[in-house]
């Protein structure tokens, strides 16, 4: 797979997981939603690590370790909802924290990180 290829796998696959997680809203699945968000944001980053660096990224799910592997310029407010999004990843997963998760994943909160996460993919592609 050429450089550009791989890239392209990155971005195209981290805009599916996007897509994934608007129609989980639909869906009302706004937990596995989020999980999707994080998962597009993690995605946009190691490609854009790829493509500034031509090496892999770090094999991590920590949103805010990676834009700094990027070599990006994070502001302060997006480096919070960085560590806030790289809390979906875990409590995703794990039951213990799926329970908190769950209670934490309202309608409401979904939506407004939904909007959140588009700005965020935006200013990422811009990085590109």
């Amino acid at each position: 797979m050429t450089s550009r290829n791989f890239i392209k796998f990155w971005q195209d696959t981290a805009t599916d997981d996007f897509k994934t997680a608007e129609e989980l809203f639909s869906l009302k699945r706004y937990h596995h939603a989020l999980f999707f968000c994080h998962l597009s944001i993690e995605k946009y980053l190691k490609g854009l690590i790829y493509s500034k660096t031509g090496h892999h990224a770090l094999p991590i799910h920590d949103l805010k370790k990676l834009a700094k592997q990027a070599g990006i310029d994070v502001s302060e407010d997006k480096e919070k909802q960085l560590e806030e999004i790289t809390t979906w990843n875990i409590r995703a997963r794990y039951d213990d924290y799926k329970r908190k998760f769950y209670k934490k994943a309202t309608p409401d909160f979904t939506l407004k990180w939904l909007k959140r996460v588009k700005v965020i993919i935006l200013w990422l592609k811009n990085q590109y």
